[in-house]
């Protein structure tokens, strides 16, 4: 059902844009990576190159086709045909390369354990249900890398950026979760696009993905949606988290 619902979406969209730059919270993550946090043999100072990233939802290629302009090695995962056609188009305009592939982030990957040092979800695993969304964090954690150098500032780990729906204190998830509930716990259906969405409490999203990662760094923001020709202020997590042994 999501598969056919995000390719209506990216054919005739009412979510989505059609920017073709990352978003400023997106941008700001990279500084705080640069300062911060070293995830591979040389600190990330200049740019990214050789830096492998792994795009999960990675739409029309806004964050992956930046990333690979700046000399990161990047793999995107996209479940829409259309998305993939729009953001290769873009990649070949700008002269990079990225490798898309098509498939459900809520599938098993296919890459070897430990393949990449940075793994980005903006806003893409909300629409999961709960089983996918288990898969998707055993996943990331395989394949981040682990204990690339302990001299290194934080854990030495590969890193994952999560842009998550934030329900404390957002009115309109509060509207959504009374009016318009999912199955599953803290999931809506969005009316004018038949998306299921999962919001996340604090405490929520730390159980989560404490499981599986160290939380360094976690804040809440945000910001405005556009649905249509409505717009609504959101309110989000953003989460920078290590892989555990």
């Amino acid at each position: 059902m999501q598969k056919s619902v995000w390719e209506k979406e990216y054919r005739n969209p009412k979510l989505v844009t059609r920017y073709d730059k990352p978003q400023a919270f997106f941008l700001r993550f990279l500084k705080y990576l640069k300062k911060e946090i070293k995830i591979h043999s040389n600190p990330v100072t200049v740019d990214f190159d050789g830096l492998k990233v792994l795009d999960l939802g990675s739409g029309t290629g806004r964050n992956s086709n930046y990333l690979a302009q700046k000399g990161a090695q990047i793999t995107g995962i996209e479940i829409s045909e259309t998305a993939i056609r729009l953001a290769e188009n873009r990649a070949k305009k700008l002269g990079v390369k990225v490798k898309y592939i098509k498939q459900s982030i809520g599938d098993k990957y296919p890459f070897a354990g430990e393949s990449f040092d940075l793994v980005v979800d903006t806003t893409s695993s909300n629409s999961l249900n709960e089983k996918e969304r288990e898969i998707y964090l055993s996943e990331v954690k395989r394949i981040l890398k682990k204990d690339i150098d302990k001299t290194l500032t934080g854990s030495g780990n590969g890193i994952f950026f999560v842009r998550a729906l934030c329900k404390d204190g957002d009115k309109n998830a509060k509207f959504l979760l009374k009016n318009n509930p999912g199955k599953e716990k803290d999931t809506y259906i969005m009316p004018d696009t038949g998306l299921i969405e999962r919001v996340f409490s604090k405490e929520d999203f730390v159980e989560t993905y404490s499981k599986y990662f160290e939380i360094l760094k976690m804040e809440k923001t945000e910001s405005y949606s556009t649905v249509g020709n409505k717009v609504f202020k959101r309110k989000f997590w953003l989460v920078v988290l290590s892989s555990k042994y």
